[in-house]
């Protein structure tokens, strides 16, 4: 499935917004998304893996959730080294918001090593854009109390797209991808808890 940038952020969120109730929370310490961007240099595709981490988020009683995702997140950070300081506070400012919705009694109602599918439709709001767009995730019900969130197929972002973005293409310049391929694989692994 080709996804675009604001459905790979829509994933994200998706993530996040699984849980049943406001009782569930995204587990910030193991939940990211990972992708893959091929550099296009004179050698060669070179492929590189980037982590957005850190993800948090709660679900409130009507299953909404915002999830606002910030450059401090990205592995970015750790490969370029501390910014000026006159950049410091751009890591934390929202690069993007996620939204997304999903019924709470879906969740409630999975039993313990039992899954679904469920296509949720992810919101994203970056730049002053707003995209939507379905996004298929699999929730699986690991114990009493976590269910793992993970897509439920293929995801690729659209690597024009992505260097279509000012802000997502300065952040690409500054780790050297001068050019990228079309695809950005995408995977997602993330945890909802039942507080």
């Amino acid at each position: 499935m080709k996804a675009t940038l604001p459905s790979l952020l829509l994933s994200l969120l998706a993530v996040s917004t699984l849980p049943a109730q406001a009782a569930w929370q995204l587990d910030g310490e193991r939940s990211r998304v990972e992708a893959t961007v091929i550099a296009i240099t004179p050698e060669g595709p070179s492929p590189h893996t980037h982590q957005i981490r850190d993800l948090h988020g709660d679900i409130d009683a009507e299953g909404r959730l915002r999830l606002p995702l910030r450059l401090a997140q990205a592995d970015v950070l750790d490969r370029l080294g501390p910014l000026p300081p006159w950049l410091s506070g751009f890591t934390d400012r929202p690069l993007a918001t996620l939204t997304t919705q999903l019924a709470p009694q879906r969740l409630d109602s999975l039993a313990v090593g039992d899954s679904r599918v469920e296509t949720l439709t992810m919101r994203v709001e970056a730049n002053g854009r707003h995209h939507q767009t379905p996004v298929p995730l699999r929730f699986s019900r690991l114990d009493g109390t976590t269910i793992r969130v993970t897509a439920a197929e293929r995801l690729v972002l659209d690597g024009q797209e992505l260097m279509a973005n000012p802000t997502l293409r300065g952040v690409l310049l500054m780790l050297g991808y001068e050019q990228i391929g079309d695809e950005v694989p995408v995977s997602l692994d993330a945890l909802l808890i039942d507080r």
